[in-house]
């Protein structure tokens, strides 16, 4: 991010009301805030959101409570939107923290779990069993969940790239995301 940035002219768009250069002024804070995200971030909730995800979140709050931004400089704007994203942080680590969604509880779909993984004969008929399962549930989907559960678990994308495809927001792809996690695990029940 230039050090120039933002400008007085800049700031006064965005605070008279112009999304464009309000989006603007967010992607040039974006590096420094996945730097800030990508440190604070706990690995034990990477299968939730990555550091992208977080921000873009605090992104979506900026948009919704810039009229509260009184800053008049590039470093008014990084320091609140700093603030916005460790909020948000805080958020994304209670949600996943509680006991009925204990992020050490959570497998990937890549890697299902195994009873007994001794590595035995029959623990190789169990994992074999497990992922016939899982490809058996993944199929029953409705066409547009099991594309966002390819897309984000097997491709890797972030939200942001699964939106663009879907023409969604990257907050509407993962809400659709998450719902198609909700009917996977019922079609595993």
């Amino acid at each position: 991010m230039a050090s120039s940035l933002p400008t007085y002219d800049e700031l006064q768009a965005a605070r008279a009301g112009s999304t464009a250069a309000l989006g603007a002024l967010l992607e040039e804070c974006r590096t420094y805030l996945l730097k800030i995200a990508g440190e604070e971030l706990d690995s034990a909730l990477l299968p939730k959101a990555g550091a992208s995800d977080v921000v873009q979140d605090a992104f979506l709050e900026a948009h919704k409570v810039f009229e509260r931004f009184e800053g008049h400089s590039r470093d008014d704007l990084l320091a609140w939107l700093r603030g916005i994203l460790l909020n948000k942080l805080s958020e994304h680590d209670r949600r996943y923290r509680t006991a009925k969604r204990s992020a050490g509880r959570e497998v990937t779909l890549d890697t299902p779990p195994i009873p007994g993984g001794s590595g035995s004969p029959a623990s190789g008929m169990v994992h074999g069993e497990e992922a016939g399962r899982l490809r058996a549930a993944i199929e029953r989907l409705p066409e547009h969940y099991r594309q966002v559960v390819v897309w984000r678990y097997w491709d890797d994308l972030p939200f942001e790239t699964i939106g663009q495809r879907l023409n969604k927001s990257p907050e509407a792809a993962r809400m659709l995301w998450l719902r198609a996690v909700e009917k996977l695990e019922q079609e595993l029940s």
